[in-house]
């Protein structure tokens, strides 16, 4: 791996179009198969278009399902913010500092990569699938991003026992953004609705046992 530049581009995929959007699975494979030498973090981000959003979202929340030591969700969480609050000011894909966008890694580690991915996505796929997608337009795109944003933030506050299920919602929304399913969406905004209430009573009963003490 290095910084250099990537020496093939590869086109990218308009997901604002009527069809069907591609398959992460395939669109991924497709990637591999097409890029050069050495394919970079801009490459991705432009090949999954406005789709990068939910895919970001999902690999910055599948850290934080992981058993950790105390304090390290602080720090997993944070890209889970940067990538929210850009749907929040109405970014149309995910924008990454140059550093990370130059970032290259071989294409035989991609290729490895994606085969290790692709079976997980393509069993999630038989049953996430783009139907009753709600969310288009600039404005509910933003609110989804709102709502991202607070579980976001929900992870990276240092609540005992209220990282998981908030980065669990964020990892099926991400699934959900990028397939465009509306039923993953809902089941995603179910959890963290639920999470966000369990993290408001932990934060409550911990002020409540506070007072009392103090």
């Amino acid at each position: 791996m290095s910084h250099q530049s990537a020496i093939a581009s590869v086109p990218t995929v308009n997901a604002g179009t009527k069809r069907a959007p591609e398959k992460l699975s395939e669109l991924l494979e497709r990637l591999a198969r097409e890029s050069g030498e050495r394919i970079s973090m801009r490459e991705i981000a432009n090949a999954l278009d406005d789709r990068s959003f939910g895919a970001f979202l999902l690999v910055f929340a599948l850290p934080n399902l992981i058993p950790l030591p105390p304090g390290a969700t602080m720090v997993l969480g944070l890209p889970m913010v940067f990538v929210a609050w850009q749907m929040v000011i109405g970014y149309q894909k995910v924008w990454l500092p140059r550093a990370l966008a130059d970032y290259t890694m071989e294409r035989a580690t991609f290729l490895r990569m994606v085969a290790r991915v692709s079976p997980w996505l393509r069993s999630a796929e038989t049953w996430v699938r783009p139907r009753n997608w709600p969310l288009d337009g600039a404005i509910r795109e933003r609110l989804f991003g709102i709502f991202a944003l607070i579980l976001a933030v929900t992870c990276v506050l240092p609540i005992p026992f209220g990282n998981w299920l908030p980065a669990f919602a964020v990892a099926i929304l991400g699934v959900a953004h990028t397939e465009r399913d509306g039923n993953c969406l809902a089941l995603g905004c179910l959890f963290g609705i639920i999470s966000i209430a369990i993290a408001t009573l932990v934060v409550t009963a911990t002020g409540a046992l506070l007072s009392r003490l103090f």
